[in-house]
């Protein structure tokens, strides 16, 4: 049973460890609300499936007299979980790969070094679809998750496990990967806050269990933090934030504050509608209604996009061919899969989208160099913008679909049917040139569930959208609880 304790199990990681350093509450007694939580609730949800109490009790108990001591660290205490598919030493790590059913690794990932220095108690790992390739998580090794919004439907992929514990209250705090919307679907489809670094700005390696060091496959792909509240992003996302391994003897992350410190002044460009993409009205109403909030609270406020993405088209198709190119290369010869979204109005859109896998090193090498041409784009458009506004998901949280090939899988959007990977889109607007981007809740659909959007921002200027979730977070809400979570 839940430990009898007055703390909040659906407060932020920052209210947990004010309650902590304060001595409200034991990190024991916080441990044991959260297990009794996951004893509880988890049956149904099925979100935190490697599970570490033994080893998080001793830890919990050396925090506890650490602060006796008169110690303090930045996550002293604090009950967390990660992704499945980082790395911690002793436990499994298979991605959802029924090969790797039985694999357990010998070292720790960056983050979970991270953690465990910082103080924080590690209890468990939470799901993920089959090599991270999906927006459900569902898989041969653990099963389903569900969504605490609704157990019919998906909390998302590749983080989901992750969104859905924060969602039903069962962690205090959790970390996720993003290569295609993979922290930032989860995050809107269960109502919470995810935040899709920069790339180089937090170390990638230390995913699956491959060697434990940088290397092409993590192309595009970050790791970053899931949680309650907006300043948890980023006190997660300090706390990790760095060189990766082999490049710490050499160099320092310092990055830049954020723009600004309130939405007054703020420079807030929305992105046009792509024509091509059929996207939720409720979402689209979301974002309108946000947008036009800013403008209320003194923003700058207008319609535009980087001058370089035009239709989005080509974009698209260069995210496309190097996301296939990569997750082929991390994925078993004999598992490797094509993700197919195919744009109805143009075939050799398709056929690019479909040639991913077989591309010659040079066409991939190439591609490097289209990253750089957006880049250059992006950087030319935050001269005169701080945020740009979008939408990260096409549609609310929908319905499960089971294990299998994604590429024939549909979408209902207003009332039209869409592939179901044209969810790629819009993740990709950030991803293919490694912008940061942080996922934020706005509300609900008329049958109650989580709706997000996320803030892109310039390079290595992380401090900016994360405070943007902040200070909406302050001025138009955030998380809210699911119903039947209670106490």
């Amino acid at each position: 049973m839940a430990a009898a304790v007055s703390v909040d199990p659906f407060a932020t990681a920052v209210d947990l460890l004010r309650a902590l350093r304060e001595k409200q509450v034991s990190a024991v007694e916080l441990l044991d609300l959260y297990i009794g939580r996951v004893e509880r609730y988890d049956t149904a949800v099925n979100a935190v499936v490697e599970r570490d109490f033994d080893r998080a009790r001793e830890a919990a108990r050396e925090a506890d007299a650490a602060r006796a001591r008169g110690d303090d660290g930045p996550l002293l205490g604090l009950p967390l979980t990660l992704k499945e598919s980082v790395n911690v030493a002793g436990l499994r790590t298979t991605a959802g790969n029924e090969e790797w059913r039985d694999a357990r690794v010998d070292f720790d990932a960056p983050v979970t070094r991270a953690v465990k220095a910082a103080g924080g108690v590690i209890f468990g790992k939470t799901n993920v679809p089959p090599m991270l390739a999906d927006w459900q998580s569902d898989n041969p090794n653990y099963g389903r998750t569900n969504n605490p919004w609704d157990l019919r439907r998906s909390p998302g992929g590749s983080s989901g496990g992750s969104a859905a514990a924060l969602a039903a209250g069962m962690t205090g705090l959790e970390w996720g990967s993003d290569i295609g919307g993979s922290i930032r679907v989860p995050a809107a489809f269960c109502g919470v806050f995810g935040h899709r670094p920069s790339d180089s700005a937090v170390a990638r390696s230390g995913q699956m269990p491959m060697v434990p060091m940088p290397n092409p496959s993590t192309a595009m792909g970050v790791q970053g933090p899931l949680a309650r509240g907006a300043e948890d992003l980023e006190l997660f996302f300090d706390l990790a934030a760095g060189p990766d391994t082999g490049e710490d003897v050499g160099w320092r992350l310092v990055l830049p504050p954020a723009r600004a410190d309130s939405l007054a002044g703020l420079r807030v460009a929305v992105l046009p509608s792509i024509e091509w993409v059929e996207i939720d009205a409720e979402i689209s109403a979301a974002i309108d209604g946000l947008a036009a909030n800013l403008a209320k609270a003194g923003a700058k406020v207008e319609t535009a996009a980087p001058a370089l993405f035009r239709d989005f088209r080509d974009h698209h198709r260069k995210y496309m061919t190097l996301l296939n190119a990569i997750m082929s290369a991390r994925t078993p010869r004999e598992q490797r899969m094509i993700i197919a979204a195919p744009d109805p109005h143009d075939d050799e859109f398709t056929k690019a989208t479909r040639a991913g896998v077989m591309l010659e090193a040079a066409d991939y090498i190439g591609l490097f160099t289209e990253r750089e041409l957006y880049r250059q784009s992006y950087r030319d458009f935050f001269r005169d913008w701080d945020i740009l506004l979008a939408p990260i998901t096409i549609v609310p949280s929908f319905e499960h679909r089971g294990l299998g090939s994604m590429a024939h899988w549909t979408l209902e959007i207003n009332g039209r049917t869409v592939p179901y990977t044209s969810q790629l889109v819009y993740p990709g607007i950030a991803t293919f040139s490694g912008q940061p981007a942080t996922a934020f809740p706005l509300g609900l659909t008329k049958a109650g569930m989580p709706i997000g959007a996320q803030a892109i921002g310039p390079y290595l200027e992380d401090r900016t959208t994360l405070r943007f979730a902040q200070l909406v977070e302050r001025e138009f809400g955030g998380f809210q609880r699911p119903p039947g979570y209670e106490d």
